[in-house]
């Protein structure tokens, strides 16, 4: 039976592929790095995060006026890669139970939209690992950060079909790919 629902992998990172702290060097955006954003939430109606990520951005994000993504990430479903329980509290936030690959895949055959994983580093490398990632989105700014773990550090060979590709005003590079079989 095939997947009711894609996996999506969304990223910022340097020009060298370092997606740590990525507000290092994205410190201003256009107005394609923004439309980027929006497009890859459209079509999303939950999260799965890392904990590194979860306590950053239950920091953040609960009080932001930045739209739409508050909007979207402050009442979709966050899905936490934790084995300690969510303190503090985020609204539609839970842990998962079990083992990541398990839980994406019967999640995946659940109804509903696009799955996203945003930030989360190793969430985003153990279900790259895995095969269960459809698309790769990605906005790379102009600038090398030398520093940081990147995104692509120790998985295996994954083939790529590009879907689309923008040169934003600014220098920023906006890839979105399906990962082929």
């Amino acid at each position: 039976m095939a997947s009711l629902r894609k996996v999506v992998v969304c990223e910022l990172l340097s020009l060298d592929g370092v997606a740590e702290n990525p507000n290092v060097f994205f410190t201003e955006w256009d107005d394609e790095a923004d439309a980027a954003g929006s497009d890859w939430i459209a079509t999303q109606d939950a999260v799965i995060l890392g904990r590194h990520s979860y306590d950053e951005w239950v920091g953040f994000w609960p009080d932001s006026a930045i739209e739409p993504f508050a909007t979207f990430i402050n009442t979709a479903p966050k899905y936490v890669v934790t084995s300690a329980p969510l303190d503090p509290d985020w609204a539609n936030a839970s842990a998962i139970e079990g083992g990541l690959v398990d839980f994406v895949r019967d999640l995946k055959n659940q109804p509903g939209g696009d799955i996203g994983v945003h930030g989360s580093i190793s969430v985003a490398q153990a279900l790259l690992a895995a095969g269960l990632v459809d698309e790769l989105k990605v906005v790379i700014a102009p600038a090398i950060a030398s520093t940081g773990r990147t995104l692509f550090d120790g998985l295996p060979p994954i083939r790529l079909a590009l879907i689309r590709s923008v040169i934003s005003s600014m220098g920023y590079l906006v890839l979105d790919y399906r990962v082929l079989p």
